[in-house]
């Protein structure tokens, strides 16, 4: 019995009540414990030169497998004629300048109004001469696919690959901004009859934040126009895709799920998810379990038949022929996994979009009605999706999918599992990535990697602190919900660190993980470097990748890439006028990022004078 009919026979089926139960604010944690001992995981790193790696004879199947002991690998960030060895004198000139620039306060508050008066002064043609000898050179690799390809080529032969990025967007007034959210959030239904639906706050659409670019220093954001823009956004992605295909062989690219379609589904099929995870909660309760952590939360199959049906959700047969129809049970319980499985059938979108009423326990349409388009672009989304996956094989490229804000995420993290279940069956095809900044980071991390554990497919994770705090934070406390931010920047990496942590526990484990270390932050690089010599963890085997922006922290990325560590910058392109929205964002995050250490700065300087004693004035990267 599918999940589509069985939702039918709920929202027929006579309400029953929930009494005295209350949702468990505990969370979930991982139910596999590290085999490594407290002496084991407090080892240091001793030096702090280059050295390269002996090979190794690589592990595939697990812990079982005889590890053959590896050199100890450490990096000196230190060194300056490593870490600048692929940059002429001009370049390291200009990253001075512009890393300088951004210290200023109110060039970087006024940096839209300076460019937009630039170019009436100079005119365009000047205008983008002087971007290319400043921000855009610095930050950018080219205007097209092909005039990236000698920047791409000789990252490659310092041992840094790419993650395309193309970095054009819209250039919106605040107002247009808004109107354009609140059209595409909100659905035709409830705008005939606002308020009739019984929805949460945190997933509908407030015009106060409907510009989702206030507060976000490092994302791009796309706002829904119509359904042919998302095809000509889903055409943009291929390129980019084939893009990265052609230029190296083992390359990434980024998407966003919001430039593909209608965010009013996101947001809708996010709050179904996260009402069905309460759900599941008002059930572990009802068993007494609601003070386990989540994985460990196991329904007893007959005590859940019963609750349920004492609720009025259903007839007894009803809902053992519903979990017995989908192979779940068999154990005799069932836990969030099997419950989240529940949800998969794609044939009638809005039929997705049922949730429990948490007072009644009865199943209900999250909305009153759908129009036959608003059907249709959800299903459209999600075949753009599919599209672009298909893509990325043939070109022998893996797929980047960007987090978003928490409103969107559970969507964008639940169809990005989908895409990993499909295609990742022999190899990492597609990463999620995972924003350490919310407090929820590590239990998404962990039932995420529980999931592929049980099925056999490879994990593919990016870990980056988040984009959206500021705006975030905002928007919970204006509306009225929990803040799903870290209290602190502490709070935040020591979030990182276990989540890190975990991941290679995982790689350690079973082999079938990966990771990409997204940081500009060294002493987490340090820290990823430890756990790996611990664990004796090859760089050869590329399971852990490292990723930074392009025109930042070369002093971290170049001398990992040379001592052969799978590292990445994203590589964002695009024509000078379209990528100003995208410059004027890494000026305003390297203000922050420049005041806070010298540190580039410092390094850059030292290895322009060490090559004006040494006699190199005229230096030119060999490759």
């Amino acid at each position: 019995m599918s999940y589509t009919k069985f939702v039918a026979a709920l929202v027929r089926a006579n309400p029953g009540h929930v009494r005295n139960v209350r949702i468990s604010p505990g969370r979930c944690r991982s139910t596999v414990a590290s085999t490594k001992s407290k002496e084991e995981k407090h080892q240091q790193i001793d030096g702090c030169s280059v050295v390269e790696a002996e090979p190794v004879e690589l592990i595939s199947q697990g812990t079982t497998a005889k590890k053959t002991q590896l050199n100890k690998i450490s990096i000196d960030f230190d060194n300056t004629q490593e870490a600048y060895r692929s940059k002429d004198n001009i370049e390291l000139l200009r990253s001075m300048l512009v890393f300088k620039l951004c210290t200023i306060d109110v060039l970087v508050e006024k940096n839209k109004e300076l460019m937009d008066l630039s170019k009436k002064v100079f005119g365009q043609w000047m205008f983008e001469k002087m971007m290319k000898l400043t921000f855009y050179g610095q930050f950018v690799a080219g205007e097209d696919h092909n005039s990236i390809k000698p920047l791409i080529r000789k990252n490659q032969a310092f041992g840094v690959g790419a993650v395309l990025d193309y970095s054009v967007e819209e250039d919106l007034t605040q107002e247009e901004a808004e109107k354009k959210e609140m059209d595409s959030c909100v659905s035709e239904a409830e705008k005939e009859s606002p308020g009739a639906d019984r929805r949460d706050e945190k997933y509908k659409a407030h015009r106060q934040f409907g510009d989702r670019r206030g507060g976000v220093t490092s994302a791009r954001t796309y706002f829904y126009a119509d359904e042919s823009k998302c095809d000509n956004q889903m055409e943009t992605f291929i390129n980019c895709i084939k893009a990265s295909g052609g230029a190296s062989s083992d390359g990434f690219s980024a998407i966003k799920m919001t430039a593909l379609g209608r965010p009013q589904f996101l947001l809708q099929f996010s709050e179904v998810l996260v009402k069905w995870r309460q759900f599941f909660r008002i059930l572990a309760a009802q068993q007494g379990k609601s003070d386990m952590k989540v994985l460990e939360q196991k329904l007893e199959l007959e005590q859940l038949k019963e609750g349920l049906a004492k609720m009025g959700v259903g007839a007894k047969d009803e809902i053992e022929n519903w979990i017995s129809g989908e192979k779940l049970g068999l154990s005799g319980t069932l836990d969030l996994l099997d419950w989240n499985s529940l949800i998969n059938d794609t044939t009638a979108i809005s039929n997705l979009l049922m949730v429990p009423n948490l007072e009644t326990g009865q199943l209900e349409p999250l909305m009153k009605k759908f129009t036959a388009e608003e059907e249709r672009q959800m299903k459209r989304m999600l075949q753009r999706v599919d599209v672009l996956a298909k893509h990325a094989i043939e070109n022998g490229v893996r797929l980047m999918v960007d987090a978003e804000q928490t409103y969107f995420q559970p969507a964008i993290s639940r169809l990005t599992l989908e895409m990993q279940r499909k295609f990742n069956r022999e190899k990492p095809i597609i990463f999620n990535t995972y924003q350490c900044y919310l407090k929820d980071a590590y239990d998404n991390v962990t039932v995420d990697v529980e999931l592929s554990r049980r099925e056999g497919w490879y994990f593919g994770a990016k870990l980056v602190r988040g984009a959206y705090m500021y705006q975030e934070r905002d928007r919970a406390k204006e509306i009225g919900y929990e803040d799903p931010i870290n209290p602190d920047y502490e709070a935040t990496n020591r979030m990182y660190h276990k989540c890190l942590e975990y991941m290679l526990e995982e790689i350690d484990h079973s082999r079938k993980a990966n990771i990409m270390v997204a940081t500009h932050n060294e002493d987490t690089v340090k820290y990823t470097l430890e756990k790996m010599n611990e664990m004796n963890l090859s760089p050869a085997e590329n399971k852990v990748y490292f990723g930074q922006l392009l025109g930042m922290c070369d002093q971290i990325s170049f001398p990992l890439g040379q001592a052969g560590f799978p590292v990445y910058k994203y590589v964002p392109y695009g024509p000078v006028n379209e990528v100003i929205p995208y410059l004027s964002r890494r000026a305003q995050e390297n203000r922050g990022f420049m005041k806070g250490s010298q540190r580039e700065r410092t390094l850059l300087w030292i290895e322009l004078k060490r090559r004006v004693l040494a006699g190199q004035i005229f230096y030119k990267p060999v490759y």
